[in-house]
């Protein structure tokens, strides 16, 4: 038993080694007999979000993930709830905002502010002490709340589950009986998601910037018992599931595709400014390129 358990399998060459599949087959189907271990504290992580964040400081966060010198204003993340996305994912995975929230606060790039079910609580504690019972304070007037300058818009666009590639030949033919019946129904499967990230400015609602992420999963079937590979949220799904595991991978991938492009931002400009028509005129119209439309017919 203990010679099992020490051993280590890298399930992406499972297919090129079939000695070592034989070996995890084994393992998988004497380790399920084993009693339950004490839960650990800490020591690890279930998704790419690890670590904490606080303020402009973060410990324990991914090498992997993009950070800010200093950040770029204050944001506000939306998910759009009834769209179909949130519906397929809402109720199987939960909100994408504590996932995010992290991300962005671990990052420094914006200050993050509390929306959503948050929100109520915040409400609610607002008026209370503005209440008769409330104790006496001068730091609990009017004007203290922060607006946001912008908002961020997740979106799961692709999934794609449970893609069979080849079985693993040969596996069978090395383990005796009931063994050789599990491990000769070996297979690989790979899962894809795909997530997009908007950044949307308040005041203008003008869209400042987009990325796309991309996540892959390939997991070693034997006889039913999966084994996964690839990919500071305890409890969520988004930590405790392959599928809520390869979104939340996705959405790293994105943020960090928009901090290295808002790294070189450039503001869009419009001749006569935005939301003044546009430099597409039409004749007959009244906008500063429709003027000069006109104006260059009379000409001819």
């Amino acid at each position: 038993m203990k010679s099992l358990v020490a051993t280590t399998f890298d399930c992406r060459r499972a297919a090129s080694w079939p000695a070592r599949a034989a070996l995890v087959a084994a393992s998988a189907l004497v380790l399920a007999g084993c009693p339950a271990t004490t839960p650990t504290v800490g020591g690890g992580s279930a998704s790419p979000t690890t670590g904490a964040a606080a303020g402009s400081t973060a410990t324990g966060s991914s090498e992997h993930l993009e950070r800010c010198g200093a950040p770029l204003g204050v944001l506000r993340i939306e998910e759009d709830l009834g769209s179909p996305w949130y519906r397929y994912y809402g109720s199987r995975l939960g909100s994408t905002a504590p996932l995010l929230s992290m991300l962005v606060m671990q990052s420094n790039c914006f200050v993050v502010v509390e929306r959503g079910t948050g929100e109520r609580g915040i409400a609610a504690e607002t008026a209370r002490a503005r209440g008769d019972e409330a104790r006496e304070s001068d730091t609990r007037g009017k004007g203290q709340q922060v607006v946001a300058d912008y908002l961020l818009k997740p979106e799961i666009v692709m999934n794609n589950q449970g893609n069979q590639g080849g079985r693993v030949g040969g596996i069978g033919r090395l383990l005796p009986g009931a063994l050789g019946v599990v491990a000769g129904t070996a297979a690989v499967s790979t899962s894809e998601v795909g997530t997009v990230l908007t950044l949307v400015d308040i005041r203008s609602t003008v869209r400042l910037a987009a990325a796309e992420g991309y996540s892959k999963n390939t997991n070693f079937s034997l006889g039913g018992i999966g084994i996964g590979s690839g990919g500071a949220l305890g409890g969520s799904a988004y930590s405790r599931t392959d599928e809520g595991r390869l979104v939340s991978s996705a959405f790293v991938d994105a943020y960090n595709k928009m901090v290295v492009a808002l790294r070189q931002y450039k503001a869009q400009t419009v001749q006569g400014g935005l939301g003044e028509g546009g430099t597409l005129g039409v004749s007959g119209g009244s906008t500063p390129a429709s003027k000069a439309v006109d104006a260059k017919a009379k000409k001819k």
